[in-house]
């Protein structure tokens, strides 16, 4: 054993070669924390501190925490030390994180001194924070008294959040799925927060939980990254040194087995829908072993990937096939708790089909175990589990990060964390088994499924009247509250009620933001950044390559122009992804080319990109198939391109009504959560040709359409056919084609070489570049969906109120958003979120609210902005932090393949490199005048602006009223 250092003593150490990592783990001598150290040459270093945070009840006090404390502390004693390290940090993350045993706070930063600085205010944050009642009342839930109606109704950002999210039958299986499969536990309530327990939550408790649980001894400390490791430990010991260490009771535990399988009948929102209407759904779920045994999670989630992940899983195929339902529900391994759980689930059906559903997933399984599971099924799960943990492509999310979430249930419940990186060993000893062990992948299903009599059958059943009676419920609660009050007690609520609106209402003391520490403009490279880019002809496409580090693994996107095709077609690519890759080629049936495409590829997606030009009329819109593989695999990779390309089966119909019944379920499964994201689609329909392609293939028009499409494949089969089949022929064509590579130089010459082959196969069709057809869109729409609060959107073409694109825009709207609109919306509006944004290609500026309880007070919100940023006054110091938070956007982290990507699509939009430092300059030299400037503009968003919201069918109805002479021309989407 080492000397202390820092107040730590290391207590293990290992070179993990799966992470390319020196790993490092501490506990501290005073108090008992444990802390591990990730040492490599990632620039995107990462933090999190997390604790266990077990719960008694759905009040949802881990929850609220965990947005409390990130409201003022010791050091900083500001509202939001959160919200001003927004504005002011170059972060590639920054949150935090309730789940259902723990609340984690990580954050990431390429920048070491912004690393550090955002270090010290999280530490600071997390074990002395200033948690007031007003806090709580405004993060939480608080009594607002209305005195015209002598009634009481509830406010707080969490409580109308979780009112979000208890609208989505998607979160409420998972939540009654949990709890009956864990029926003895603390998993049986909710993290989150069930709005109808969040007003039992006091002020005592919500303190007191914050004293028992967020103490060094029972925190788990992660950094990862390039910076200095001992450094690491200085910092973390000067925030917990003056702690004793103390135990801390936060070990959960073990559900008791079931004897005998048991079953839970629930009904739910679904709308308008009855319960003989097949909005229903069905979860089977069998609680499996600890989540601190990582070879079996490795078993469970191969398992999951063989039965389930795929279109051609034998699980997937056989309850699509059935006929009884539209797509999975909540299906996979389930490890953020103690015991994993195993779900196999259906959505789409009509309730009383629920026995017949849970008789054939048994039956299926029962059929695997006695005939076998197809070898190119279990090879291609083999393969796809294997690419993704070498790849290590977490996309947006920084892998440090991505990295701590996925080993905490393991480190959390006292498992080894080295074995939560490390998947060499067991993933090579499950290879070993299935390739010498016939019985190897049967006995899984027998041991965790098939004879695990701790089987739960969750069955969902829509009721119209379930919102009704929630609401009526609220209203009844508020009632009892207010008859129970004294004149006393709602003088008192009264009070509270104006003091939380002054807390509110009172800017922060200069000194006090001063105290938040930021980095100077100096700090930052004033140059952007530059991806090395070959572009050149070959057989008439444009090929683009880079040449980029990528771990041996070849990105190659070929991508095809969306104007050679007729307008009528764009709502179809929202589906044509999977027309493509799904439906089988003339060589092989779709089982076949699914397994193909996962035994020799990292994975073949689709992406659809579209924009103005920059600075110039026009546009561009592709559609592009992207794909990647190891060195040794490109040249078949290359092949499958070419068949689903060339020689696509596209007249099964009975596998395209498969695939447009799971969109169509997907999409109709999160209305209620992303409502904000519909009207987004939509304003933008208004303002580009990119709007409006997103808006007919991803928005309600997409929606709708899809709607149409299953009942026309059913009815009229033949037109559908002839359309997919004349989209084909148009699209796909190495005329106006792009391909990027993204590759190491060594990968790149045999590489170029399949390329030639691959064009020299297309067809070079000669067709007419087609301006996209659209309509005009009413200026005022609502579309109603099964939700408790609202989304609120209003929009327009800001270069037609005047402004001129200008690289401020960046700073201006990130501090509108982060003063201006979090306090409006969010404070003192109780919405969950709210921003604004400007495209600078388009012109096109939105806003929008999500999870937000009001309707046209939003609007006036918007309405206001122009003449915030008018009379926004900030000194010299305010206006540097207001651009140094801005440069962030402008700097992204990428990966390999992202970079690549992005260089690509700058130039098929004309954003030269010139273009992007002219941006920065701008951005870097930003005045109070700019911001005035836009402000005048925006302005005029008053009069000139297009509204869109999603909500409830009578919160239109009331917003309506409201209204008068410019009501809301309303669609129902449910």
């Amino acid at each position: 054993m080492s000397d202390l250092v820092h107040g730590f003593r290391l207590i293990k150490e290992a070179a993990i070669n799966e992470v390319n990592s020196r790993v490092r783990l501490y506990q501290h001598e005073r108090t008992g924390a444990l802390l591990m150290s990730v040492e490599n040459s990632d620039e995107n270093k990462a933090f999190g501190v997390a604790f266990p945070t077990p719960h008694d009840s759905s009040t949802g006090v881990q929850h609220i925490l965990e947005h409390s404390v990130l409201n003022g502390s010791r050091k900083y004693p500001v509202r939001e030390p959160f919200v001003e390290l927004l504005k002011t940090s170059v972060n590639t993350f920054l949150n935090a994180m309730t789940f259902t045993d723990m609340t984690i706070y990580p954050f990431a930063s390429t920048n070491t001194q912004d690393f550090y600085n955002l270090l010290d205010v999280y530490l600071d944050a997390v074990f002395y924070p200033r948690i007031t009642p007003q806090i709580l009342q405004q993060e939480g839930w608080h009594f607002e008294y209305d005195a015209e109606s002598d009634a009481l109704s509830y406010k707080g950002v969490v409580f109308n959040e979780m009112k979000g999210y208890y609208s989505s039958p998607e979160v409420v299986v998972d939540n009654i799925t949990r709890a009956a499969a864990l029926p003895d536990t603390p998993y049986a309530h909710d993290s989150g927060g069930n709005p109808v327990n969040i007003p039992d939550l006091t002020y005592e408790m919500f303190k007191s939980f914050h004293e028992t649980y967020y103490h060094p001894s029972n925190a788990r400390f992660f950094f990862y990254g390039d910076d200095n490791p001992e450094e690491r430990l200085r910092r973390v010991d000067e925030f917990i040194v003056d702690f004793e260490a103390r135990p801390v009771d936060a070990k959960l535990p073990l559900q008791p087995r079931f004897d005998a399988p048991r079953a839970v009948n629930e009904r739910v929102d679904a709308g308008e829908a009855g319960a003989d209407s097949n909005k229903g759904m069905v979860v089977l779920s069998w609680l499996t072993d600890e989540v601190t045994n990582p070879e079996r999670m490795l078993e469970l989630e191969l398992l999951a990937d063989i039965l389930l992940d795929s279109p051609a899983s034998p699980m997937r195929m056989a309850l699509i096939d059935s006929g009884l339902g539209e797509d999975l529900a909540n299906e996979g391994v389930h490890t953020f708790q103690r015991q994993a759980t195993f779900n196999i689930g259906l959505k789409g059906i009509v309730a009383e089909d629920a026995p017949e559903i849970e008789a054939l997933i048994l039956d299926t399984l029962r059929d695997l175990v006695e005939n076998g599971i197809d070898k190119a099924t279990v090879e291609a799960a083999v393969n796809t589990l294997e690419f993704e943990r070498r790849e290590k492509n977490t996309g947006s999310y920084p892998r440090g990060l991505v990295m701590f979430i996925e080993m905490l249930p393991q480190w959390m419940h006292g498992g080894d964390p080295f074995e939560a990186l490390a998947f060499e060993l067991p993933l090579s000893r499950i290879k070993d088994r299935i390739a010498h062990d016939e019985g190897y992948l049967k006995g899984l299903i027998n041991v965790y499924l098939l004879n695990n009599p701790h089987r739960v059958t969750v069955t969902l059943t829509p009721d119209p009247t379930v919102k009704t009676e929630r609401a009526e419920a609220e209203k009844a609660q508020l009632a009892k509250a207010r008859a129970a009050m004294t004149a006393e007690q709602l003088a008192r609520v009264q009070e509270e009620q104006a003091a939380l609106e002054l807390i509110q209402n009172t800017p922060d003391r200069p000194e006090d933001i001063a105290r938040i520490p930021t980095l100077r403009l100096k700090d930052l490279d004033h140059s952007i950044k530059l991806t090395p880019t070959e572009k050149f002809n070959e057989f008439g496409a444009q090929v683009f390559y880079h040449d980029l580090p990528t771990s041996g693994v070849a990105y190659v996107d070929v991508g095809f122009n969306l104007y050679q095709v007729p307008s009528k077609y764009l709502p179809y690519f929202s589906l044509f992804e999977k027309v493509l890759l799904e439906m089988g080629t003339e060589k092989m049936d779709f089982i076949r080319l699914v397994q193909w495409i996962g035994a020799k590829t990292g994975g073949i997606g689709a992406e659809l990109f579209a924009s103005s030009v920059f600075n110039q009329p026009g546009g561009v819109a592709y559609f592009f198939l992207r794909a990647k593989a190891m060195q040794p695999q490109t040249a078949e990779m290359m092949s499958i391109l070419s068949d689903v390309l060339l020689t696509p089966r596209l007249d099964n119909q009975e596998r395209f009504y498969q695939i447009v019944l799971e969109e169509k379920a997907q999409r109709e499964a999160y209305l209620g959560l992303a409502g904000h994201m519909l009207a987004q689609m939509r304003l933008g329909a208004s303002i580009d040709d990119a709007g409006w392609l997103n808006e007919q293939t991803n928005g309600v028009t997409g929606l709708l359409f899809i709607r149409e499409l299953a009942e026309r494949v059913q009815n009229d089969w033949p037109s559908v056919l002839a359309d997919l089949q004349d989209i084909r022929r148009h699209l796909v064509n190495r005329t106006n084609m792009i391909v990027n590579i993204t590759a190491d130089h060594s990968q790149w010459e045999g590489l170029r070489g399949q390329l030639k082959q691959f064009l020299a196969t297309l067809p070079a069709d000669q067709f007419p570049l087609l301006a996209f057809e659209k309509t005009t869109l009413p200026r005022y729409e609502a579309f109603t969906v099964p939700t408790q609060v609202n989304f609120v959107g209003k929009g327009g073409n800001l270069r037609d109120m005047g402004y001129k694109t200008h690289g401020s825009h960046i700073a201006a709207f990130k501090h509108m958003n982060l003063d201006y609109l979090w306090n409006k919306v969010r404070v003192q509006g109780g919405a969950y979120g709210g921003r604004g944004g400007y495209n600078p290609f388009s012109g096109a500026v939105t806003f929008l609210s999500w999870q937000d309880p009001n309707l046209n007070a939003t609007l006036d919100v918007y309405d206001n902005a122009g003449t915030y940023l008018q009379r926004l006054e900030l000194d010299s110091s305010e206006m540097e932090r207001a651009v140094i938070g801005a440069v962030g956007q402008l700097d992204r982290y990428l990966l390999p393949d992202a970079k690549g990507f992005t260089a690509t699509t700058q130039q098929l939009v004309n954003y030269s490199d010139e273009d992007r430092q002219r941006v920065r300059d701008e951005l870097f030299s930003t005045t109070l005048e700019d911001f005035h400037r836009l402000g005048e503009a925006l302005s005029q968003l008053k009069d000139k602006g297009r509204v869109v919201v999603t909500g409830s069918p009578q919160a239109v109805e009331q917003a309506n009223t409201e209204r008068g002479d410019t009501p809301f021309v309303v669609t129902n989407v449910m």
